[in-house]
């Protein structure tokens, strides 16, 4: 169970991961190996997965951001598991989603520009037997950043 204390030491962690015991007892009143424990248990119980740095896709030169929506033509475990193998061997799509509705998966992807986000559509996955449809919407503007999770 998380307690206050918990959450607010997650939540300056998903601000800035970089936090010191010493800093994050700084801001949370405790002493910062109090501090440190606490990090340490939320860690160990899988709370806090993983620390990363977020980079900027423009200044790597990819400067299409777009959500590509896929219809399979045929739903069994074959073809889902074929249809996954191939999303996960592709650098550009950054996260993949399972959906309710029309499409069966939503992608995120990053290309450099619009003609490989044209070849991703029309050479990896259309060929790919089990998809029967490919919508893609471009993104124009991201006016709100990937966002903290709620804690």
């Amino acid at each position: 169970m998380l307690d206050e204390m918990d959450k607010r030491l997650l939540s300056a962690l998903q601000n800035d991961a970089h936090l010191t015991a010493q800093q994050l007892g700084e801001l949370l009143h405790l002493s910062p190996s109090q501090a440190g424990r606490r990090r340490q248990r939320l860690e160990t119980e899988g709370f806090i997965k993983s620390y990363a740095a977020k980079l900027d896709p423009t200044r790597l030169g990819l400067s299409v951001q777009a959500f590509v929506q896929v219809q399979l033509g045929t739903h069994g475990p074959d073809q889902a598991k074929s249809f996954a193998r191939l999303i996960g061997t592709r650098p550009e799509v950054i996260s993949a989603w399972t959906l309710t509705g029309d499409a069966d998966y939503m992608l995120r992807v990053f290309c450099l520009d619009l003609q490989a986000l044209n070849t991703l559509i029309h050479e990896i996955l259309l060929p790919h037997s089990a998809v029967s449809r490919v919508q893609s919407q471009i993104v124009m503007d991201q006016f709100k950043h990937d966002a903290p999770l709620p804690t």
